[in-house]
């Protein structure tokens, strides 16, 4: 019968070899409880050989496997840590990155949103860590300045747009880098940055589509004409959407209507039931902008139910619209709002504007513009200041100026607020008594919070003389500003900033007051002290700087937002990278024009 070898196990071990010592005797790695005998040793149990051999050939290949381990842990040691950026919190490349596009969007810097482009573009073909963080920054803001390049346009084979057109097919195929888009810049592809064509506007939409997280589109707002569009359509359907700016232009059926018949009932039931189902999904709307042009139409009741789909609504512009679209009534319906600006409204009234500072609804105001309003009583200004207790900047601008009953007994502060700490005051008339009231009030500490002072109108000094005084008013560039030659007299804020400065240059040639060292009766020495403007120890600074820099007016208009490519004559090259050693086919570029952002904050 033939002989089959069986397999050994380690149960079977321990009754089939006899051992010379008893088992509590055995080394610990030779215990059979241990299962740690290497398959040599259990060979040589078999042949015979004794235990002692088998226990130095294990221990032998123990120690084998103690010194290979210990010259890697020696290898990894002496081995060069990783670099510094792999090591860095995902938050790091975010703040990193973030302060590369302030770098780039300094006001004195010479770079443009093309050349910040390039830079992450080199940036994220460095590592993958630096890819992950730029693919964000790159796709999160899109601004696209300037006109394309003929070079694109001659490969593609197209008259204008390219950049839209590979943006939107980026954006179709790549579903994930489409989630960051938040913010589009569209570049002008028209004489008239106002008027647009179809093309434009669809392609615009289809881009809008491609991006469900789509928050703000910047510099292209076509007028609204009560008439279907992609574009308003797009944007309805953006449920992220944090603001928009209506520009209500005239409809030519509503025109036709208004000839032969009265408001309400100017806009049929498909133009009310359109405009009121695009405010339907945006519940993450914060800021609304409405602009009657060219007595673009917009009713009463149709003002009320949109204000109430929006449920995070914080901040409103309304301005130029008719009696019957815009009025007290209307005021009184006002959801709770943060900041508020009410422009050439022939509607609002005095008595309107004081039932709105005893509303509930209007406590939490905290930014408040009224220009243009025809407001005749000084009393309603002093009451909106009272009641609104959250006030922190207040621009008022009006041609003529509130008036006080002369017959009254008048206390002063006639106007006060603690809170408020900006004031743009701003009335053209040549009789201007609520000018002196105001600067009355500042003396008689009406305003203890009041930190800044912009008052364009202010021909006597009155408000100047009650802030800091300044050795200069006029800005550096103002010597190179050839504008006010064409039209000495416009109202703007360099005749304001010279008629300024030559209050404070008048004020020099006299002397304010003497110090006079006298001796033991002797007259030693006299220091003459020239004159000024302004009081010693306010706290309140007197500024002529216009809120969008630049700017020939103070505030910031809808004029501002709606520019879609800055307005200075050199544009960017990328020629301030000269220096770069890859030459110039690195760092030219087309050039376009060097673009800066207008916040919507600043408007209220």
């Amino acid at each position: 019968m033939a002989f089959r070898p069986q397999r050994m196990s380690l149960s079977s071990t321990k009754s089939t070899v006899s051992w010379d010592f008893p088992e509590e005797q055995y080394p610990d790695m030779l215990r059979p409880e241990t299962r740690r005998s290497s398959a040599s040793s259990y060979t040589t149990l078999n042949s015979g050989n004794s235990i002692h051999s088998m226990a130095y050939t294990t221990a032998t290949s123990m120690g084998s496997r103690r010194s290979s381990f210990t010259a890697q842990q020696k290898s990894r040691s002496t081995l060069p840590p990783p670099p510094l950026f792999k090591r860095l919190p995902p938050e790091m490349y975010g703040c990193i990155l973030q302060q590369l596009r302030v770098v780039h969007q300094e006001q004195y810097i010479q770079s443009c949103a093309t050349c910040h482009l390039r830079d992450l573009y080199n940036l994220a073909l460095t590592s993958r860590a630096w890819d992950r963080a730029v693919r964000v920054q790159l796709y999160d803001r899109i601004h696209i300045v300037g006109h394309d390049s003929q070079i694109q346009l001659k490969k593609y084979k197209l008259k204008t747009g390219v950049r839209l057109k590979l943006l939107r097919r980026t954006l179709r195929e790549r579903r994930a880098l489409a989630q960051y888009v938040h913010e589009l810049k569209v570049p002008n592809l028209q004489s008239d940055p106002s008027t647009f064509d179809i093309e434009t506007i669809n392609l615009v939409a289809s881009i809008i589509m491609a991006c469900p997280n789509f928050q703000r589109l910047v510099g292209f707002s076509p007028t609204y004409r009560h008439e279907f569009d992609r574009l308003t359509y797009a944007l309805s359907t953006r449920r992220r959407l944090t603001e928009y700016m209506w520009i209500i232009g005239e409809n030519n059926a509503i025109t036709q209507r208004s000839q032969n018949q009265l408001p309400p009932g100017l806009m049929d039931i498909d133009q009310v039931d359109s405009f009121l189902h695009y405010h339907s999904g945006w519940t993450c709307l914060t800021t609304l902008i409405l602009q009657s042009e060219n007595q673009g139409v917009l009713e009463h009741d149709i003002f009320i139910e949109t204000l109430n789909r929006l449920p995070a609504l914080r901040n409103l512009y309304i301005s130029s619209f008719d009696v019957d679209d815009f009025n007290d009534v209307t005021l009184e319906h006002l959801p709770p709002l943060q900041s508020l600006r009410l422009e050439s409204l022939a509607g609002i009234t005095d008595r309107g504007l004081s039932r709105l500072a005893s509303s509930p609804a209007a406590q939490g105001i905290e930014r408040l513009s009224l220009i243009d309003l025809s407001i005749t009583s000084f009393f309603v200004l002093s009451k909106l200041l009272a009641h609104f207790n959250h006030l922190t900047r207040f621009t008022y601008i009006q041609d003529s100026s509130p008036t006080v009953p002369s017959d009254d007994i008048i206390f002063q502060p006639i106007i006060a607020s603690t809170s408020l700490t900006f004031l743009h005051w701003d009335i053209l008339s040549s009789e201007n008594t609520a000018t002196d009231h105001l600067a009355a009030s500042i003396r008689a500490n009406g305003f203890p919070s009041l930190r800044t002072i912009r008052a364009p109108s202010d021909p006597h000094g009155v408000l100047q003389a009650t802030c800091k005084p300044r050795a200069q008013v006029v800005l550096g560039g103002d010597k190179y500003n050839t504008s006010h030659k064409s039209n000495p007299s416009a109202h703007t804020l360099y005749a304001a900033r010279q008629a300024a400065q030559s209050r404070i240059d008048e004020a020099r040639k006299s002397v304010q007051f003497q110090v006079i060292v006298d001796e033991e009766g002797e007259v030693k020495q006299i220091y003459d002290f020239n004159g000024f403007i302004g009081t010693i120890g306010s706290k309140i600074a007197y500024s002529l700087k216009p809120d969008v820099v630049g700017s020939e007016s103070a505030v910031t208009h809808i004029s501002d937002l709606r520019k879609s490519e800055g307005e200075g004559k050199e544009g960017c090259t990328g020629l301030w990278n000269a220096s770069h050693h890859a030459g110039k086919k690195w760092w030219w570029h087309r050039e376009r024009a060097r673009w800066r952002d207008v916040s919507v904050d600043g408007v209220f």
